[in-house]
């Protein structure tokens, strides 16, 4: 018998589009169950930096690498990651990114010092970076119309459940193995999930698909890649490099990145198809994308910063207090997932206001009650933020994405989420230097200073909100105009009466 060929790009879509319908859902879930993975390790380990502190006696700049190295490594490598899972095969890069995302987890766990720490969690942030695209490229390929809006709603909910579930389960873990060990199990915890994960993934992605093989564009990847890294380096490392001669990277960064698109433009197999951005779909998606994690994971980062350092919770006591915003989110990108193909960009509007409204009632609280008591009273103002919350990442993901031919999936999506981590870092610098400006020297339990800076935070987070909650507008107006020409055009074409 001779060898099967994997089938081409045409054949692959027509296969997915057929059926499978189970076989698709079971290979959607061992995606999330990693993509759940790697979102947390974005957030679960804020909570463990004092105890790691205290066990491997690191510096502060080696636990402000342990976070922002992560971070940058993550960034780097989704665009050129989900670009060659576009051109050979999501599965085996999925199946690469999971099995070194696993391996890093145990060497994490088994680090004898910082610095085997910090390389570690590098090596973690390479294999987060490598496994994400895939996941939003192989929802593309395995489904269409109403069931991509419910696999994108499935992904949204896991994305907000992460970021939020982090500190919960963060400490959790701490408190159950205890201060001296349970920063270890922060790490250790992925490594039976990935080994799990590994043979189910092989059995239930969809096989390789025949793609282009021409050359990868190797000057697009370095350009992008030290743009990216020059641009975020002064936002991740903004309390740790003084001085004002760090910003002047942000322009640097700046003008690698343009250089990169005049590159792309003229490349012979470009990393990224510019024409996407045509798609106002897409451009503006993106555009909510970056403003909206700009402010959306600066919440966690100054609201456990509160409570701990202000208020003297414990590393669960802040994760539980977290918790309505988890909750919220992941049911609201749920509902959001069915909802979205109805609806539409006013549902990430809608959203965007439910998360303004809800982020006002946690200032509210703050500023009437700043005391301990103060996590009842948020309670109710996070579980409708994180609605909002859930009504904007999944369905904007799903709308920035629809018009995107499912071959350029995973690039689409790497650009995507590049956006979302820069947004990421630019929003914790941003936030993060207005809530320490409020604090100051304040020592922990000085209760005022504390809520002082957490309510400053806020309104930054508000500000960014607003702005993505202004480019959601801007689409729903610039929709309108193209329906209103398009009838007027159909109207002008119509025979007399």
């Amino acid at each position: 018998m001779p060898e099967e060929s994997a089938p081409t790009r045409e054949q692959a879509g027509e296969q997915a589009g057929r059926g499978g319908g189970a076989r698709r859902w079971r290979a959607l879930a061992v995606c999330l169950v990693a993509a759940f993975m790697t979102l947390l390790d974005v957030s679960i380990v804020n909570v463990a930096l004092p105890s790691i502190r205290e066990g491997l006696h690191a510096s502060e700049a080696g636990l402000q690498w342990i976070l922002s190295g992560y971070a940058l490594t993550f960034g780097l490598v989704l665009v050129p990651a989900g670009r060659l899972g576009d051109a050979r095969s999501r599965r085996a890069v999925f199946l690469a990114g999971l099995g070194l995302f696993t391996l890093a987890s145990a060497g994490a766990g088994l680090a004898p010092g910082i610095g085997w720490l910090v390389a570690a969690r590098l090596v973690q942030g390479v294999a987060g970076g490598v496994l994400t695209p895939q996941v939003a490229g192989i929802i593309q390929q395995l489904f269409q119309g109403e069931a991509r809006g419910r696999a994108f709603g499935a992904l949204g909910s896991v994305i907000g459940i992460a970021t939020a579930a982090g500190p919960l389960t963060g400490g959790a873990l701490i408190a159950l193995a205890g201060p001296d060990e349970g920063w270890r199990w922060v790490f250790y915890v992925n490594v039976p999930v990935g080994a799990v994960a590994l043979p189910l993934a092989w059995r239930l992605l969809p096989a390789p698909v025949r793609g282009d093989r021409e050359g990868q564009d190797v000057p697009g990847l370095l350009l992008l890649g030290a743009g990216v890294l020059v641009f975020m380096l002064p936002f991740v490392q903004e309390r740790q490099w003084t001085g004002a001669l760090k910003w002047l990277l942000v322009p640097a960064g700046l003008a690698l990145l343009v250089a990169f698109v005049l590159w792309e433009r003229r490349a012979r197999a470009p990393m990224v198809n510019l024409a996407l951005f045509r798609f106002r779909s897409y451009a503006l998606g993106a555009t909510i994308a970056l403003l909206y994690f700009a402010g959306f994971t600066g919440i966690f980062f100054i609201f456990t910063l509160y409570l701990q350092n202000g208020l003297g919770y414990s590393a669960l006591g802040a994760g539980l207090a977290i918790t309505p915003f988890a909750i919220g989110s992941g049911s609201g990108a749920a509902a959001g997932g069915r909802l979205v193909n109805r609806y539409g960009r006013p549902l990430v509007a809608g959203g965007l206001v439910l998360v303004a409204v809800g982020l006002a009632g946690a200032w509210i609280a703050v500023e009437q009650h700043p005391g301990k008591g103060v996590v009842w009273l948020t309670a109710a103002p996070l579980l409708l933020a994180g609605i909002g919350s859930g009504f904007v990442i999944s369905p904007n993901q799903t709308i920035t994405l629809s018009e995107v031919p499912y071959t350029e999936g995973g690039s689409a999506a790497g650009v995507l989420q590049t956006g979302q981590r820069v947004g990421t870092a630019v929003g914790i610098a941003a936030v993060g230097s207005v809530f320490f400006a409020a604090v100051g020297g304040a020592r922990p339990g000085a209760v005022e200073a504390w809520a002082s800076g957490f309510r400053r935070g806020l309104v930054v987070i508000l500000a960014f909100a607003g702005c993505a909650l202004a480019a959601a507008v801007a689409d729903l107006v610039a929709g309108r105009r193209a329906r209103a020409a398009a009838a007027a055009r159909d109207g002008s074409d119509a025979p007399p009466c």
